[in-house]
């Protein structure tokens, strides 16, 4: 597999776990991405995603405990596209509210989430 380049790509990056949210980052930079984040609480997600200026974003479900949706649902509103990336993706609302959003479940190599995550670049464009 070649490696995909997102040069220029602006990713909103949500993640609790600082371990994960280093290795996505690393790997979004190595692709010529700009991370935006990582976000590790509901909070600070809802505001980057109501303020940022950004092209995809990957996003956790569980932040603390707190779900993600909230911010989900403003990068919807905003046409951003995205995708979770969870070790739960049995919540309900992955197949209601948020059906057809593409979902990873956690553990996931980086580089097979970085193939997801460049699917949305079309999206993006």
């Amino acid at each position: 597999m070649a490696d995909l380049r997102m040069d220029g790509v602006k990713v909103l990056l949500v993640e609790d776990d600082a371990l994960i949210a280093l290795d996505i980052e690393d790997t979004l930079v190595a692709a010529g991405a700009t991370v935006i984040g990582p976000y590790a609480t509901l909070a600070a997600a809802r505001q980057a995603a109501r303020g940022a200026a950004i092209d995809l974003a990957i996003l956790d479900i569980d932040l603390h405990g707190e779900e993600v949706f909230p911010a989900a649902a403003v990068l919807r509103e905003r046409g951003v596209p995205f995708l979770f990336y969870t070790g739960r993706p049995d919540r309900e609302a992955l197949t209601s509210t948020f059906q057809g959003v593409p979902v990873c479940r956690k553990p996931l190599d980086t580089r097979q989430l970085m193939a997801e995550a460049g699917k949305l670049i079309t999206l993006a464009a």
